[in-house]
């Protein structure tokens, strides 16, 4: 394994190799763990076959396709090729470089953030609607349609961010987007947030679960008790409307009409884990606790339902599905973790991420196949999985830090 030297290609990389002359390298005994390398690694093959040249802006896709749409949308945005990725897969990164950040403590990522992240980020900017907030593609083509769960995954890291560094500025974003997020509530269906601003036909899970975990940080982070009525209003709507009650795990979405759309996502069931154990920790109600472990137990079961063989035997795999899903589920049960030291699950992550390093990786470019078993290749790789792998192996990398 290559050692994490140049993290972004198209800035000058003496900019790391300042920093740690500054006193920054870490000593023997704070040498990043191989997972924190895995990260590193994979982020630098982000910059490297994503990158545009003279942008801080990325390709959605490896090797790229000027003919490629997005069907993740709400409707008529992925009707012309688009030049630069949607701000989704571009958010992945934002998560990695904060996990990784939170991981290493190496402010060398704070610079990657200010630098290079942040800069692409703001391109997607919407200020001519307001409240303001980042629109699903950048503002210099045609309006787009803005999402609530594309912004409050963004307002999660920069609150993380601020968690982690106490800078206002990360606080200041974190507020500007739930300002918005606010502004997709309302009292039909007896409350929650939409999915899409201006395509408001229903109430998606991954818009409410990950809307609760955003308050409950931002109550954290600030002590204002609105904040946490929040997060607990959020989690309870949520567990009303959409938890599946014969396992514990949560459905996509509640329609203006009451029709539930019953197909079960990771990263909705590892949200609705977070967001109970966050309320668990700020309470010490056990009941979320409770809560929190019934949908572990569920979750482990239902999404890590393969199985493959390495070096210690036979272990549970997570089956073919989005890779930015399984490591929004990750977050749940590291969270879980943190709550109640049971390291089954969590140990059972580093065994399929070893597994996906050694299997579903391109040895030649360094980017990875949604399979982990490595049985299938896809034919274009995409951003998001790459984002998703780095952030994972950072958790990982915190993990083992914390499980000592």
């Amino acid at each position: 394994m290559k050692p994490v030297r140049y993290l972004y290609p198209i800035l000058i990389a003496a900019t790391l190799t300042a920093s740690c002359s500054a006193g920054q390298k870490k000593s023997a005994e704070e040498t990043p763990s191989k997972y924190a390398l895995m990260a590193g690694e994979t982020l630098d093959s982000i910059y490297a076959h994503y990158g545009v040249e003279g942008e801080n802006l990325l390709r959605e896709n490896y090797p790229n396709d000027e003919f490629y749409r997005a069907t993740y949308l709400a409707g008529d945005d992925n009707n012309s090729p688009k030049p630069f990725s949607y701000l989704w897969p571009y958010s992945s990164t934002v998560s990695a470089v904060r996990a990784i950040y939170d991981a290493t403590g190496d402010t060398a990522y704070l610079t990657l953030l200010r630098e290079k992240v942040a800069p692409g980020l703001e391109e997607y900017l919407d200020t001519a609607r307001m409240p303001a907030a980042y629109a699903s593609y950048i503002s210099r083509a045609p309006q787009s349609d803005r999402f609530y769960d594309d912004n409050i995954w963004l307002g999660i890291d920069f609150t993380d961010f601020y968690l982690g560094t106490k800078n206002p500025a990360h606080l200041d974003k974190a507020r500007m987007i739930w300002e918005f997020i606010k502004s997709g509530t309302d009292d039909k269906l007896g409350g929650g947030i939409y999915w899409c601003e201006q395509k408001k036909g229903g109430k998606n899970t991954c818009s409410n679960a990950p809307g609760s975990v955003y308050a409950l940080k931002l109550f954290k982070a600030t002590g204002d008790s609105a904040y946490l009525a929040a997060g607990s209003g959020l989690y309870d709507w949520t567990k009303t409307n959409l938890q599946d009650t014969t396992d514990h795990l949560y459905f996509d979405h509640k329609l203006m009409n009451g029709k539930i759309g019953r197909a079960k996502f990771a990263y909705n069931s590892g949200q609705m884990m977070q967001a109970a154990t966050l309320l668990y920790d700020i309470t010490g109600d056990k009941r979320y606790l409770t809560d929190a472990q019934e949908i572990a137990e569920s979750a482990h079961r239902y999404f890590f339902s393969r199985t493959a063989t390495d070096s210690i035997g036979e272990f549970p795999l997570i089956k073919n599905g989005d890779i930015w899903f399984t490591a929004v589920m990750m977050r749940g049960f590291y969270e879980l973790f943190l709550a109640d030291g049971n390291p089954a699950y969590m140990d059972n992550y580093l065994r399929n991420l070893d597994y996906a390093w050694e299997h579903a990786r391109d040895t030649e470019t360094g980017l990875f196949n949604s399979d982990w078993s490595g049985d299938t290749k896809d034919e274009r790789k995409g951003l998001i999985t790459q984002g998703a792998m780095a952030e994972m192996f950072a958790t990982a990398a915190l993990y083992q830090s914390k499980n000592k």
